[in-house]
This record gives C-alpha cells, sequence and structure tokens, in this order.
C-alpha cells in the first residue's frame, strides 16, 4: 500500500528543497569591529551601527585610497571621530587647498575692517601703471577665480604647471611677484579658472593691508598675528600653522597644517554663518557672500566650493545628487575635505591621500555617511 503525503510533511520537504536550492535570503553583513564601534559616539544623530559600518568602509574599502582622520559633528557634537594607523587627534594635517577658504575668510575680515572693498579695483602696485589692462582685475574676480589671469593649475608634465612654478620652482622666492607678473588671456570676470596662484595675490593684499613694510619678517608677523587674534585663538584652533614664503607672505592657496578636531571648528563655525559660541567672529554677510555661486561656475562661490548642480556631462568635485545644494566644502589636494552641510546640521572633515580614480570612489562612500542624517 503506498504512503500518503500528508500536507504538512510536503511542506516540510518544499522547505527542505528550497534551502538546498541557495533559498537562504540575504546574507548577513559581518560583524562590526570593536574599532568601528568605538569610533561613534553616545547619540551621534543617525543609526548608531549604519554609521559605524558606512565610517568604517572609508578606512577599509580598497580603492578608496588612504584615510588618515575622519571627524563628523552633528550639531556642535563629535558623532563620529576615527583616525588611521599612525596618526590621531593631534597629528597636524597639512590643508593643501582647504586653505584658499581659510584666506577667503581673512580677506572677508579686512572688507568688514574697511581695509578693502571687495568691488573695487585690487590693490596690487604692479598693475596700476598706466594702460596695464590688469587694473580693471576687482578682489571680487580674485576671489572668485575669474581674473583672466593667463594660469594653467594642472599641467603634464607637472613642471609645466604655473602651480608648481610658483610653490616649487622659479616663484617659490616670492610667490606673490609670480603670480601677479602673469599677462591676462581673458577678460577680468569672463570665465572660471581655478588658481592656486590667485590665492597668493589675495594673501599679498592681505599682507599690504596689514603693514606698510616690504621686510619678510614683518610681513610674516602682521599675517600671522591677525590670524591668531581674529581667527585662530577666537576658534581655538590651536595646532593651526600657516606657512610663508621668503618674502614674508602667506602661501595662502596651499600651505596651512592644524589637528582634524581644529579644521572640524573652522568648518563649524562657517555653518554657523561666522558665529562661535555667540560671538559673531565672520560677518554674517560675509560668509553668506562666500556661498554665493560666481556668475562664471555655480558650484563655486568665494574661494569655496558649492554643492550647486552643473550643466550635464560636467564633472563635479562634490555630490549634488547626494546631499543638499545649501551644502559647501573647502576641498585640498588628494582628497583633504571639510564638507559642511547647515540643513544637516552636519561638519565632516576627511583627511588623506587619495588619487583622482580613488578620490571618486571615496567621495561616494563619504556621501554614504552624509546620506545618514535626514535634512532639517
Amino acid at each position: 500500500m503506498p504512503l500518503r503525503t500528508t500536507p504538512l510533511i510536503a511542506l516540510a520537504l518544499a522547505a527542505t528543497s528550497l534551502a538546498a536550492c541557495g533559498g537562504s535570503g540575504p546574507a548577513e553583513e559581518p560583524p562590526l569591529s570593536e574599532e568601528a564601534l568605538a569610533a561613534v559616539k553616545d547619540d551621534p544623530g543617525a543609526p548608531t551601527k549604519a554609521l559605524a559600518r558606512e565610517s568604517d568602509q572609508l578606512f577599509t574599502l580598497d580603492g578608496l585610497g588612504d584615510t588618515r582622520a575622519l571627524v563628523v559633528l552633528h550639531g556642535g557634537e563629535i558623532a563620529v571621530e576615527r583616525y588611521g594607523e599612525g596618526y590621531g587627534p593631534q597629528t597636524r594635517f597639512i590643508s593643501w587647498s582647504m586653505a584658499k577658504t581659510v584666506t577667503a575668510v581673512m580677506i572677508g575680515m579686512l572688507v568688514a575692517d574697511g581695509q578693502l572693498r571687495l568691488d573695487a579695483p585690487a590693490p596690487v602696485p604692479r598693475w596700476q601703471r598706466t594702460g596695464d589692462p590688469r587694473a580693471e582685475i576687482t578682489l571680487r574676480q580674485l576671489l572668485q577665480m575669474r581674473s583672466g589671469l593667463e594660469h594653467t593649475e594642472a599641467g603634464d608634465p607637472p613642471y609645466e604647471s604655473s602651480e608648481v612654478r610658483m610653490l616649487f620652482l622659479d616663484g617659490r622666492d616670492d610667490m606673490a611677484d609670480y603670480a601677479t607678473a602673469q599677462p591676462l588671456e581673458a577678460e577680468p570676470g569672463s570665465r572660471f579658472e581655478y588658481s592656486s596662484n590667485t590665492t597668493v595675490i589675495l594673501a599679498d593684499i592681505a599682507a599690504r593691508a596689514l603693514t606698510e613694510s616690504t621686510n619678510p619678517d614683518a610681513r610674516r608677523k602682521a599675517v600671522a598675528d591677525y590670524l591668531q587674534a581674529r581667527l585662530f585663538g577666537p576658534l581655538g584652533m590651536t595646532s593651526a600653522v600657516p606657512e610663508f614664503d621668503r618674502a614674508g607672505t602667506l602661501i595662502g592657496g596651499s600651505l596651512i597644517h592644524a589637528n582634524a578636531r581644529d579644521w572640524a571648528k573652522f568648518g563649524e563655525m562657517l555653518r554657523n554663518k561666522g558665529s562661535v559660541k555667540g560671538e559673531q567672529l565672520v560677518p554674517r554677510q560675509w560668509v553668506e557672500e562666500m556661498l554665493e555661486p560666481s556668475p562664471a561656475s555655480p558650484h563655486y562661490g568665494l574661494q569655496t566650493w558649492l554643492n550647486r548642480p552643473l550643466p550635464d556631462g560636467e564633472e563635479h568635485p562634490l555630490f549634488p545628487d547626494r546631499a543638499p545644494h545649501s551644502a559647501f566644502s573647502a576641498i585640498g589636494h588628494m582628497g583633504q575635505y571639510i564638507f559642511v552641510s547647515p540643513s544637516q546640521k552636519l561638519t565632516v572633515v576627511r583627511l588623506g591621500h587619495s588619487d583622482a580614480p580613488e578620490r571618486k570612489a571615496m567621495l561616494q562612500q563619504l556621501a554614504d555617511i552624509i546620506e545618514l542624517y535626514p535634512a532639517g
């Protein structure tokens, strides 16, 4: 007599068959390491485990380069802090071009002091000779990278780059002299061209506004004292060390050193429109001006990158498709970022070393962290 299969037995057999065919559902994610969990603080403002995992992957995934520091502030409090091997809270990291945004803040303070005028011709003595078309270049145009001066930021080979020549070759002893000597290649104001040399011109303008002396030591002291008294000191950026060339000009487009927490303090000040603990350190109007898109570049303000969309097909240095368009960033060579998103109450500092292909992947991982925070 044949055996009869009951419905219950049939269901069990079917389940066994499905399991044998690999129908066991999605694989579980690997457990988080103690280091990954320890990096996330109490009440981080986002799901703790998700934040720990995405932050961990910024350090551990292949193809992203070398992340050496990550600090995430939410609402002014540290949500995540982690360092790569050999680095820590006291490590001073080079700014590279994040320094440009610091220089813009210094210029804004001098404008507020009445020492400079934003829409007046830039006070560069060399350009004031009769008939020199560079006399039309305004301070605003320099800040927005649309001076029209001849420039190649990244040459191939590298020694053909105007920036490399200024920093390391024939311009290194007096960088402002080298930068201001360049002729026009376009009408001032007509087009955007990113230029580290332009920021050195701004730093030289700041020195001239602060002292009439041409003595390098006097110029160096005037700018360093001003930055300390008006910015670094009140912000509590105790680790900040600016570098100067032999002529006493701040290398304001490339070389300021500070630890990750201090870079986060700078970003947090900008998130709060220039206010620090209730004190208006930088005029609110100036910070708002820094975040206004240039007529020649919707993704650039005053020495500051904006998370605004570009026309189709143009590569963006940030990720306007994954974060609010009100967000902005100071960006430095090889993957230094102070990313600020006011509507998410976020300031994110990532410091490290990533080449161009790695930087694209690393930015998407950074966006994975930022997307965990809702916009207000």
